[in-house]
């Protein structure tokens, strides 16, 4: 398939380009840790020459936990990640889960994204829609690949066809999650450009009782199968210390790692692309 989605002149999704990473720690903790990260971020993609959109939450709304940290709230965290964008000069994207957030985020998001417990919401994916914004569909962990064409229709329907659906993983028994590589073939025969969440993929959900488990020691193993089947975009969270950070800290990938974990996947990425 050779559809492309211009998200603006140096980042340009699908067709036979490399893929887009969508990396960033999983929460926005503070302004310093965010700033940090996505300033090494920059380093990082900049050295491999990697087109690069900044992750982080402004609010985790699925928590384990009532008491779960949660984030900075939309206001607060919107302006968080407008200062990555003007200082550091890239895109960035998060999620919305109610369809009111939609226009604010709209406002200084470049790709809005749908969480997957989320992703059959229908007032959700209209609102994400009209903001005219790339939109990022994580298909849910209890839906097949092919449940997700309602999901496109819904968007298109809507006005917006800059589409793209994200394999996290399926619900495999309790507490785990298991990545059918023949999930991304099935998405992109729907007609979407394909993203491969590494981090979330490796989850243990509510494997620790209050909190979410993982294992981040799979997410380079995981990310290469993914390149070799052949992905557009590559989702993987990363944050300086992800043993003490607030929300998925067992499945991030620790920042000092990251250079490494991304060297053979883009070397899989163009062996598979002829580039």
């Amino acid at each position: 398939m050779n559809k492309t989605i211009e998200l603006n002149k140096n980042i340009v999704f699908g067709g036979n380009n490399p893929f887009v990473l969508l990396a960033g720690p999983c929460v926005i903790e503070n302004e310093d840790l965010v700033l940090s990260t996505a300033e090494k971020l920059k380093e990082i993609t900049t050295k491999l020459n990697i087109p690069f959109v900044f992750k982080s939450s402004y609010d985790k709304a699925n928590r384990s936990s009532i008491h779960s940290f949660r984030g900075p709230g939309l206001e607060k965290g919107l302006e968080i990640l407008a200062k990555v964008k003007e200082q550091f000069d890239v895109p960035v994207v998060s999620d919305i889960h109610d369809q009111y957030q939609a226009e604010a985020a709209g406002e200084v998001l470049d790709i809005i994204q749908i969480p997957a417990f989320l992703c059959r919401q229908t007032d959700l994916l209209v609102a994400a829609a009209k903001t005219n914004k790339i939109v990022n569909v994580k298909k849910g962990q209890f839906l097949a690949p092919q449940d997700m064409k309602n999901v496109i229709t819904k968007l298109e329907e809507a006005g917006n066809d800059k589409i793209l659906l994200t394999e996290r993983g399926s619900t495999f028994g309790y507490n785990n999650l298991v990545v059918d590589m023949r999930s991304l073939v099935m998405l992109r025969e729907l007609g979407a450009l394909v993203v491969f969440d590494a981090t979330h993929s490796v989850q243990i959900p509510g494997g620790n009782g209050t909190t979410t488990g993982g294992k981040r020691e799979f997410v380079p193993y995981l990310s290469r199968a993914a390149a070799a089947v052949g992905i557009d975009s590559l989702f993987m969270e990363t944050h300086p210390d992800p043993d003490n950070a607030k929300s998925d800290g067992p499945n991030m990938v620790k920042l000092d790692n990251l250079e490494e974990v991304l060297k053979p996947i883009i070397e899989i990425d163009a062996m598979v692309k002829n580039l």
